[in-house]
């Protein structure tokens, strides 16, 4: 029985993964790779990935439809909560003010946290209402394309 769970459960962390990159999203794997990528100049969104039915359902959909607007951040980054724990509490270290929360999204604007949609902002919500949220974060602190 275990073994079927650890299988199933590989495959949906691969699912989620594979949805994000194909998103657009960069995955950061270890905390070397954060500290490089929240380095980067301008503005940086961040998607902390879980394997919880609202990242899948809510998140990683708003994740992927939230980015055809006119402004958007230069980079887009994910961590995944619970696999790549490291990366994960490297990440968290970056958002001062902000407990821990998976599914999430913080934007970084030249390594410095500007705002965060927390588990509460996503949760419950519909998928549009989310994408509205950052959205309106991108018309805040992202430039034009």
């Amino acid at each position: 029985m275990t073994m079927n769970f650890n299988l199933f459960m590989n495959d949906v962390v691969r699912q989620a993964r594979d949805e994000i990159s194909a998103a657009g999203y960069t995955q950061l794997k270890t905390p070397e790779e954060v500290e490089q990528a929240f380095a980067q100049k301008g503005t940086t969104l961040v998607m902390i990935n879980s394997v919880c039915g609202c990242a899948g359902g809510i998140a990683r959909p708003a994740a992927a439809h939230a980015l055809h607007y006119d402004k958007r951040p230069d980079h887009l980054v994910t961590v995944f909560a619970g696999q790549d724990k490291e990366a994960t509490e490297k990440a968290r270290s970056f958002f001062t003010g902000y407990p821990p929360s998976s599914p999430s999204f913080a934007l970084l604007k030249d390594g410095e946290i500007c705002t965060m949609l927390e588990r509460h902002d996503i949760e419950g919500h519909e998928p549009m209402a989310v994408i509205q949220k950052l959205q309106n974060a991108f018309d805040k602190y992202c430039e034009e394309l």
